[in-house]
């Protein structure tokens, strides 16, 4: 059977080829393939113009074509070939010009001279190509031909949204974007491991918590959401994660709340310790996606981010060298799986109180050797620590950081305490 990994990889190799922007059919036709995964995404317009806080919904963004020939009539660069040769939210453009001229108009990223970046204008009107300075610097003198087919024009923005209610109003939220182009760790392994998520979760029979997944382009996106459902998500979400950059293997990191004290952060953590102890941690000044939306000033979301190498900070960032080969199954599933166990920690992270007064006889429940000898009561530390500080103060995340074990061994040792009436749920809850 394939792998979840290589799933969310074939998938990502799906979307690769697609023109994203923050607006336009490039984000209607991901939004249709992420459905066919998980069927219960909704899709959502939003009309050019709506005021949405500070800020005002964006015309809409379409390209058809665009190039630049050189006097010869060849084609030296294509964005048929590669989407990021364009910078995002080009006017049209048909006009012969100089070298010099050209250059006006020419984005490298001179550091990285074998790299075509990533450069939009979204919100002033210009237009422009990107190549690499390697490319720019073979250039000879002459005139080129440069054309770009697109147009602005009064429109929507365009996102998704998957709701799955549980026992509880209150909420899990995860976000992520779908608003760039041919970048895959930056771009795709964000919608792929959260569409995933999403379809695992539809499958679970009990829900405590309702989940809340959002697909929008990046800062508009959120903003524009907010604007809708914010008294909503601020009665209603316990925590929320970002999901972005989580394609990679080479580490995870941790993006913080802005004071880094959320449930989400508390879960986050403990799930990274023991799942990668070597994480990244990074505070809330390192901030850079979506979390700066849900964590700010009046919207005090407890929202934080867990990423594989966090956005700016591998090389191949807002690049062409964030391809398919930057990513890999292995690097989806390690970031599946964390998120999976965030998830598992937070449906079970209740706070629970010991039955009985002095230390329970596991004995006659099955649950202790009844042969006593060195080592024999190896086994059960783990169950006699958790009742040593199910004290109804403790929830088990606290718990967890407390013994020095993983929630996802804790949570069956609980079912099976509970089963025998040695512990209970206490009123006081995180739902």
């Amino acid at each position: 059977m394939e792998s979840v990994g290589q799933k969310m990889y074939d998938l990502c190799e799906k979307l690769y080829p697609i023109c994203r922007s923050i607006t336009g059919d490039g984000v209607r036709q991901t939004l249709a393939i992420l459905r066919d995964v998980c069927a219960a995404l909704q899709i959502h317009e939003v009309p050019t113009g709506k005021q949405v806080f500070d800020w005002t919904v964006p015309k809409e963004w379409r390209i058809r074509d665009a190039w630049i020939k050189d006097a010869s009539g060849r084609k030296i660069i294509d964005f048929k070939k590669n989407n990021l040769h364009v910078v995002g939210y080009s006017t049209p453009v048909d006009k012969i010009v100089s070298l010099k001229e050209l250059k006006q108009i020419l984005y490298t990223q001179p550091e990285q001279p074998d790299v075509i970046p990533y450069v939009t204008s979204y919100y002033k009107e210009r237009y422009g190509f990107c190549m690499s300075e390697e490319q720019k610097n073979s250039l000879a003198e002459g005139m080129y031909h440069i054309y770009i087919d697109s147009e602005l024009f009064p429109g929507s923005l365009t996102y998704g949204e998957i709701i799955f209610p549980g026992e509880s109003k209150k909420e899990i939220f995860l976000s992520t974007y779908i608003c760039h182009p041919s970048m895959a760790n930056n771009e795709l392994s964000g919608p792929a491991v959260t569409i995933f998520l999403a379809a695992w979760l539809q499958s679970l029979k009990q829900r405590r918590y309702t989940y809340r997944f959002i697909f929008i382009p990046e800062t508009i996106g959120a903003i524009v959401y907010l604007s809708q459902h914010l008294r909503e998500l601020q009665q209603n979400v316990d925590a929320g994660f970002n999901v972005s950059c989580v394609g990679d293997d080479r580490t995870f990191s941790y993006v913080a709340s802005r004071y880094g004290d959320t449930l989400a952060d508390k879960t986050a953590e403990n799930v990274l310790h023991f799942f990668y102890p070597q994480y990244k941690r990074y505070s809330f000044l390192q901030r850079g996606s979506d979390e700066r939306q849900y964590n700010a000033p009046g919207i005090d979301l407890p929202v934080c981010a867990i990423c594989r190498t966090k956005y700016g900070e591998y090389p191949e960032y807002h690049t062409s060298k964030d391809d398919m080969k930057l990513i890999s199954p292995t690097g989806l599933s390690g970031a599946y799986e964390v998120y999976q166990q965030c998830i598992e920690a937070l449906e079970h992270n209740m706070k629970y109180k010991v039955q009985c007064l002095c230390e329970p006889q596991l004995g006659k429940r099955g649950l202790y050797p009844t042969v006593s000898q060195k080592g024999s009561y190896d086994d059960i530390r783990t169950m006699t620590d958790l009742i040593a500080y199910a004290d109804g103060k403790n929830d088990l995340i606290d718990i967890s950081n407390i013994i020095g074990v993983p929630i996802k061994q804790l949570i069956p040792i609980v079912e099976k305490l509970q089963e025998n009436g040695l512990l209970a749920e206490q009123d006081e809850k995180s739902i």
